[in-house]
């Protein structure tokens, strides 16, 4: 694996960072990605990888590139290259089944509430949208919740 800074644009108070990844494991299999932050978040530019990735580890090659990006930045650094509050502002959410059990009971608390059940997820956990369905289907595996309904 290597991480390196492609380039860097600063404008008026801001600083825009490119940094280039490359993972080459054993297999042969290969990731090369171009990741850009700035304006407090990191976004993926480009990624090619032979084989090709499926959504779900495209989704944890993203929370990988966001890690190793406050990492990249120096010590302290935030996502925008700045001291600030550590990696990442993401509360720590406990994994395995603790975890699924906190995200079946916000879901239920929000239905109840009649508010949106997958928004609740994601302010508790801090996820993503994408991650934060990942996070409710494993608990709906897991039996906490029930199983979606069929679209008509």
């Amino acid at each position: 694996m290597s991480v390196r800074p492609a380039w860097e644009v600063r404008e008026n108070e801001g600083t825009t960072r490119w940094f280039e990844y490359r993972l080459v494991f054993e297999d042969g299999a290969r990731i090369d990605a171009l990741a850009v932050v700035g304006g407090g978040c990191v976004c993926l530019e480009e990624v090619r990888a032979q084989p090709a990735l499926s959504l779900d580890d495209l989704a944890v090659l993203a929370d990988w590139i966001e890690d190793s990006v406050a990492e990249a930045c120096g010590p302290g650094a935030g996502p925008d290259g700045r001291g600030g509050q550590g990696r990442r502002a993401r509360p720590a959410w406990p994994r395995g089944q603790e975890g699924r059990q906190l995200v079946a009971r916000e879901y239920r608390a929000a239905q109840r509430d009649g508010a949106d059940p997958i928004l609740a997820v994601m302010g508790a956990t801090g996820h993503s949208r994408r991650a934060s369905l990942r996070l409710i289907g494993q608990a709906r595996d897991a039996g906490l919740l029930s199983p979606r309904r069929a679209r008509r």
